[in-house]
């Protein structure tokens, strides 16, 4: 008879549809049981996709059965508990004015989030809507610096907050409260706080969506902003490679323990398109992206490739899709956001 951890070992050799990383290592075996009658594997549901699951359990049964001396294999597929609403996710509020609030996550730092974030607002307001974008990174502010701050900001003799217009669109950061060099040493409730000024005391105005650029991650910070407003979905931003493929579970779960629908998954830094010879060179692999949202039962909204001419906007607060419209990576951008809107709207149908 073969012990939980030979089972488990061998169960390291499996490799999850469609990735090189192992079932293991993925987290779906929750727990392996060895009694005279025989084995029993209990897996984590790892996908809304069935015919994955079926897979899975297949492989992991054939793979125990081979094993000298198995009795019986029995796979147990235990799927997750539905969330459970708190009494903070009970009182979610809407911002006053605004009809869509989008959130823009990545499991991760140094996938180019804030990028998209801000060049995702610019191609809705190409649609015509009417946008606002919220920088709810404390600690690490950008868009600021991604759309500018060529002035102060205001604030009304209620004491409330007027945000910067640039490129059609409002906006606020930190980054527009402090210096540049200034480092932000904060504990979670004054996050919190701040996060509440930005939503309910900011002049949003009357706007069609509001697009949250999160923090990376799933601290605090993320959690508050969740459990505080209504939300109408979270877009998840990724970079191809497995290492980051990994993170975004852990992006899409905290949506999904909180109760907000997930839009779907972007990939960033997808390929780069040679200027001089004009090939495609897949740096950090290829359709990781759109095989993790296949796997995990979401849309794959699209992918964005790495350009210079993406990288200068923000650097030098001209955002790609402000700028040059008709740019191969702005019309892009603008395809994008015309899935987000549909798909969040099809939420709310």
């Amino acid at each position: 008879m073969p012990s939980p951890n030979e089972i488990l070992a061998e169960l390291k050799k499996l490799k999850y549809p469609g990735f090189t990383r192992d079932i293991v290592s993925f987290g779906i075996i929750k727990d392996i049981e060895v009694t005279h009658r025989g084995v029993t594997v209990t897996l984590n549901a790892p996908t809304a996709n069935p015919e994955v699951v079926a897979q899975i359990v297949g492989e992991v049964k054939r793979t125990v059965a081979a094993m000298a001396g198995a009795p019986a294999v029995e796979v147990a597929v235990e799927q997750p508990a539905p969330a459970a609403r708190t009494a903070a996710t009970m009182h979610r509020k809407p911002v006053p004015g605004v009809g869509r609030v989008i959130a823009v996550a990545s499991g991760k730092g140094g996938v180019g989030k804030s990028t998209v974030a801000v060049n995702l607002a610019l191609a809705m307001h190409a649609h015509g809507l009417r946008v606002g974008l919220m920088d709810a990174d404390v600690y690490g502010p950008s868009i600021a610096m991604m759309v500018g701050a060529e002035r102060q900001v205001q604030v009304t003799p209620e004491r409330r907050i007027i945000p910067l217009e640039r490129y059609g669109i409002r906006y606020v950061s930190m980054g527009l409260f402090v210096d540049d060099n200034a480092a932000v040493i904060w504990r979670g409730p004054m996050i919190a706080k701040l996060e509440n000024e930005f939503l309910f005391n900011v002049e949003w105005g009357e706007l069609d969506c509001l697009v949250i650029d999160l923090p990376p991650g799933t601290g605090d910070a993320q959690l508050t902003i969740t459990q505080r407003v209504e939300l109408a979905g979270g877009v998840v931003v990724t970079t191809p490679q497995e290492l980051a493929l990994l993170d975004v579970r852990r992006g899409v779960t905290m949506f999904q323990e909180a109760g907000v629908p997930v839009l779907g998954v972007i990939e960033n830094m997808s390929y780069y398109l040679c200027g001089k010879c004009g090939k495609r060179h897949e740096i950090f692999g290829h359709g990781g992206g759109a095989r993790l949202a296949s796997e995990i039962g979401v849309p794959f909204l699209g992918a964005i490739p790495i350009t210079r001419d993406l990288r200068e906007g923000g650097d030098y607060a001209r955002p790609l899709v402000g700028v040059r419209p008709d740019h191969p990576v702005s019309e892009a951008f603008i395809g994008i956001a015309e899935r987000v809107m549909a798909e969040a709207d099809r939420r709310l149908n």
